[in-house]
């Protein structure tokens, strides 16, 4: 084939540190649109995005060239220095070390697309727990032995 053809459709899910609510509403969309502006950055192309209190949803057309893990290292690195440096939280930010990151097609973005935006109204009716717990079911990922939510770090 003379060139390459893709399209990757990535959302990733991230946990402020302890899943505090860290993140106040008259700060979100801030965030959002700084986050969304890293991701252009990759030469990635951001779709939706929601910044709960205690966690994020992300969905992104990923740049074939940079790899899921290295997208989600500048997301959490370049994020976590601006809302610090800008002193958008009441205490000091940080992202947990691991993410979500689930793979979509175009048919189905429509969907996700909508369940990202509708976050508020979403956790109203169900946690953020139960929330990842789902995703990672409807995912058919084997969570086996691995620590999802590590007691020593969540909320007070």
């Amino acid at each position: 084939m003379a060139d390459s053809f893709t399209q990757l459709i990535i959302q990733f899910v991230f946990s402020v540190y302890g899943r505090r609510p860290l993140v106040q509403e008259e700060q979100r969309e801030r965030i959002e649109k700084y986050i969304c502006g890293v991701i252009s950055g990759m030469q990635s192309k951001p779709i939706a995005i929601y910044c709960n209190p205690d966690h994020l949803h992300i969905l992104i057309g990923l740049n074939p060239a940079v790899s899921v893990s290295e997208t989600a290292r500048m997301i959490k690195t370049e994020s976590t220095k601006f809302i610090n440096d800008q002193r958008l939280t009441s205490e000091v930010f940080k992202w947990q070390g691991g993410y979500g990151a689930f793979t979509y097609n175009r048919r189905n973005m429509g969907v996700i697309v909508e369940y990202i935006r509708n976050q508020r109204a979403h956790h109203a009716r169900k946690s953020y727990e139960r929330e990842y717990l789902a995703l990672l079911k409807a995912n058919e990922i084997e969570i086996g032995r691995k620590i999802i939510f590590d007691p020593t770090d969540s909320p007070t």
